[in-house]
């Protein structure tokens, strides 16, 4: 199975603790990312991934019986800093600084087009990287956004009707 891609889950629920709707992540990203000393505290229950920036919950069972947070996580949860390094991409050490620098240099994302080189060569391991156990292309996505208005204009020229003049 593709990283990109993960098996039925039941639906979304809510976070015990800030109230925002969440998804669901497989265990396997729980057995990855908690650190060793957490481990033990794992249950056999549906675990949900919290993205909500301001709640420290980052995994929690459902109905909120087990709640892990930022601290118990061997990562930074990128969705969830503010400060730099902000992990964006965690199969390759992308950081949203990387993804903004890229931008400016390039124009476009270089980085989002070899990211999608990789994933459609099987090379990426999404579901034990990252946090929320899914692929990062919508948060590489989320940082092009960001850093499209710091784009410098230089080099750009507007063609006129008929072609230059």
């Amino acid at each position: 199975m593709s990283c990109c891609a993960l098996p039925g889950f039941a639906g979304p629920q809510d976070c015990p603790i800030c109230g925002a709707r969440s998804k669901p992540v497989t265990r396997v990203t729980l057995e990855h990312l908690l650190r060793p000393e957490r481990l033990g505290e794992l249950i056999d229950a549906s675990f949900f991934f919290c993205e909500t920036p301001e709640c420290d919950v980052v995994y929690y069972a459902e109905g909120g019986r087990r709640l892990f947070d930022k601290d118990d996580l061997t990562v930074r949860v990128g969705v969830k800093e503010r400060d730099d390094p902000v992990p964006v991409c965690y199969c390759f050490g992308h950081s949203e600084r990387d993804i903004v620098e890229d931008v400016q240099t390039h124009g476009r994302s270089t980085i989002y087009e070899a990211i999608k080189d990789n994933v459609r060569a099987g090379l990426c391991a999404c579901e034990v990287t990252n946090p929320s156990g899914r692929c990062c292309l919508g948060n590489v996505q989320k940082a092009i956004q960001k850093a499209r208005p710091e784009v410098p204009a230089v080099g750009l020229h507007r063609v006129r009707a008929g072609g230059p003049r």
